[in-house]
């Protein structure tokens, strides 16, 4: 690189791409706040319904408020049959982020508003999204177990019916707080990379279901949607708690990834497995058999990791760590675990590209040319 040329920030690494009063992110002191408010606060007090409102139009809601918001939700929770068709044709075949992707994209075709792009058609799409979203990673789960499609039951709340649709029965109130806990937990995180691919597509003015549709496709890669399913594994693999100093010692003396640990903005705790950490803890108190099992290695592994690599190397536990633990006490099966990041953070990508719009700006980056230039043409027959 000469002195003229312009420098690089791989991964756009400490650039800034647009400015947002959705989320803070403070990475050195861990903390983190949805439209100003800490995510301890909302996960204590708020419950889905009322932080997706806060997150789409910047405030708290009043009674009345919510319950309009909360009944639009609610009746847009079905999915028109052709997406059914998709999810039960692919089930067996594709993965579930494969399909939960697909089926959002088939959700256009329905829309009767698909080409207004007023604010007010773009906010009841993406009530719509996220309604239907959810009922889509539930239908996935439903059919590859091979068992039909449960409707929506309008009298349960967001976190509540997933889990109804998903398992054809009421499920306690404890599960259904806790999922409830991570789609508040994963509804927003700024402008990450599933976020900032949504807002990619939006800004060439694409509609609002190609570009959730770009958010959850970025999902796949593993460097982003798939850590919880991953440390989960991990911790299977690991058996019972007494292998765990062994394996966490071979692993890091190897030098293997330890999944659910270190993250590309926090420096310190997240802020988010820090609340997960107590959840578990609480489980464990409770847990038997391979339950408790697995929230020993879980808890063991994860004060190893601090000793040894936290105040040394800044590598603590991220959200992604604790949560395939807990999803398996709740009863969900570890290839869903991607799908609900992706329904829950559909809330996020929404307001993102909602408040984008506003201001609008194509994204078009820069690149440096390295390779060569005026190159002869040969014609074919004369190449060597």
């Amino acid at each position: 690189m000469t002195d003229t040329t312009p420098p690089i920030y791989l991964g756009l690494e400490g650039v800034y791409a647009a400015e947002s009063k959705i989320c803070k992110v403070d990475g050195t002191a861990g903390k983190l706040w949805y439209r100003g408010y800490p995510i301890e606060a909302l996960a204590a007090n708020s419950n889905f319904e009322e932080t997706a409102y806060l997150l789409l139009y910047g405030k708290l809601p009043k009674r009345p408020e919510l319950d309009a918001f909360t009944g639009q939700l609610k009746s847009n929770r079905d999915i028109p049959d052709n997406v059914k068709s998709i999810i039960k044709t692919s089930v067996g075949k594709a993965p579930p982020i494969d399909i939960l992707r697909t089926a959002v994209s088939a959700l256009s075709a329905e829309d009767k508003e698909l080409t207004d792009s007023s604010p007010e058609a773009n906010m009841r799409k993406t009530i719509k999204l996220i309604a239907k979203t959810t009922t889509i990673v539930a239908a996935i789960g439903r059919m590859q177990s091979g068992k039909d499609y449960v409707k929506p039951d309008n009298n349960l709340s967001h976190a509540d019916n997933f889990l109804y649709m998903l398992s054809g029965s009421r499920q306690d109130k404890k599960a259904v707080k806790l999922i409830d806990l991570m789609f508040i937990l994963h509804a927003e995180h700024s402008t990450n990379a599933s976020t900032f691919a949504s807002m990619v597509t939006a800004s060439t003015l694409a509609d609002i279901y190609a570009s959730v549709t770009t958010g959850i496709a970025t999902l796949k890669g593993p460097l982003h949607g798939g850590a919880d399913e991953a440390a989960l594994k991990m911790m299977r693999s690991i058996g019972d708690p007494s292998n765990t100093e062994t394996y966490i010692n071979d692993a890091l003396a190897g030098k293997q990834k330890i999944m659910g640990f270190g993250h590309r903005v926090y420096k310190t705790y997240d802020p988010r497995a820090k609340i997960l950490k107590a959840w578990l803890t609480d489980i464990d108190n409770i847990a038997a058999g391979d339950q408790k099992r697995l929230t020993q290695i879980t808890l063991i592994a994860e004060k190893l990791m601090i000793d040894k690599l936290g105040q040394s190397h800044g590598i603590w536990p991220n959200i992604d760590f604790f949560a395939g633990p807990l999803y398996t006490w709740a009863g969900i099966p570890p290839e869903l675990f991607t799908p609900i990041f992706g329904a829950a953070r559909t809330v996020g990508w929404c307001a993102h590209i909602l408040e984008y719009w506003e201001h609008n700006k194509l994204f078009r980056p820069l690149e440096i040319y390295t390779g060569p230039l005026d190159l002869e043409y040969v014609p074919i027959d004369k190449r060597k």
